[in-house]
């Protein structure tokens, strides 16, 4: 597959910059390999567009990831904590925009905040090692969370409020160490769950940290060339359960998100199944890549040339999602983190 192939015209009107009123409140496309785009839904419609599956959920908790610190001249440095290198949380993996005059050893102030940094290591591609000094007797946590932002994606061109602090969060996040929301998740409220486990629908969790390179652009033309970014997972021995589970009541496994899809597919055995623990995946889900886990897939609207779309192609054939993505530019949908979404289904798993 080439790049080209994950080109599509997006007005920039329909980049969402807001969330909808209410969680459960946005449209859906509804689309089968094969057959294309099938209905245009609301995602309240969810538990209807399904026989009884097994939904499996990603568990992580956006972290206020985005820092502002000064150098001792004064200079203004932006970071984006992207991963804990020590079992303290004290030395992290960090994004600096403004690396101009940094070195090792140059100690960063955060306005207002108590917490202190020092910068150890010069890394490629902006990246920095960098250890966090907390003060007041906090931890890294409470101190991260006095000085942080939510750290909104590039295509949001608003500084974020506080209501971003809670919208951007699914109702399941529980895990600190994400950078980024499974966006996916965003819609599901109590009242949507509820009517879903009324429709004989169940739930699982897993846990992957979305990191800085969901945002990350393809560079080559060959998407096999493309060096894909590694993120942490882990999937419970329960979680791995219910999907053996399911596979034995004949039930569809449906993905809440990207995320959850390349978790479990980076944990596929025999048969459909998973193994249970914690690891790292760089898995590039791409046409004519064979899902083995995964039988559907709930997902928001992504990127032009994104590794994310190219996942979605891969579970729903390139030619049906391009012909369903330029059906919802059409009928006016709202695109990316705080958009309406699709559901990719298989038609046997369509409610009867």
């Amino acid at each position: 597959m080439h790049a080209s192939e994950l080109e599509y015209d997006l007005p920039p009107e329909l980049i969402a910059q807001v969330p909808p009123v209410e969680r459960d409140g946005a449209r859906m496309a509804v689309m089968e390999p094969g057959h294309g785009l099938v209905a245009h839904a609301r995602v309240l419609d969810l538990p209807r567009s399904l026989r009884p599956s097994l939904f499996v959920v990603n568990d992580t908790r956006v972290i206020p990831a985005r820092l502002f610190a000064r150098k001792l001249t004064q200079g203004r440095v932006e970071l984006l904590l992207v991963e804990p290198l020590s079992e303290d949380q004290r030395l992290w993996s960090a994004l600096a925009r403004g690396v101009k005059g940094l070195r090792p050893g140059m100690q960063l102030t955060f306005d207002g905040a108590p917490l202190g940094g020092v910068v150890r290591a010069l890394r490629e591609h902006g990246e920095i090692e960098l250890e966090l000094e907390p003060h007041d007797g906090l931890s890294v946590r409470e101190a991260i969370g006095r000085a942080g932002q939510v750290p909104l994606p590039p295509y949001i061109k608003r500084d974020p409020t506080g209501d971003d602090q809670s919208r951007y969060q699914t109702i399941f996040a529980s895990s600190d160490g994400s950078v980024a929301a499974p966006t996916a998740g965003l819609h599901f409220t109590p009242r949507l769950v509820e009517a879903m486990e009324q429709a004989g629908h169940t739930f699982a969790r897993v846990t992957l940290h979305v990191g800085a390179g969901t945002f990350a652009p393809l560079r080559v033309d060959d998407l096999t060339k493309h060096p894909m970014h590694a993120e942490r997972f882990e999937i419970s021995p329960e979680t791995a359960a219910a999907i053996a589970r399911a596979r034995v009541e004949a039930r569809p496994v449906i993905a809440v998100g990207t995320t959850v899809c390349r978790t479990l597919e980076a944990a596929a055995e025999a048969g459909g199944l998973i193994r249970a623990g914690a690891g790292r995946t760089s898995i590039f889900l791409h046409p004519p890549y064979q899902m083995k886990v995964v039988d559907g897939l709930f997902t928001n609207f992504h990127l032009p040339r994104s590794t994310l779309l190219a996942l979605v192609m891969a579970m729903g054939g390139v030619e049906p999602v391009r012909r369903v993505y330029d059906a919802c530019v059409q009928e006016r949908y709202r695109f990316f983190s705080y958009g309406d979404a699709m559901l990719v289904r298989r038609p046997a798993d369509a409610h009867a």
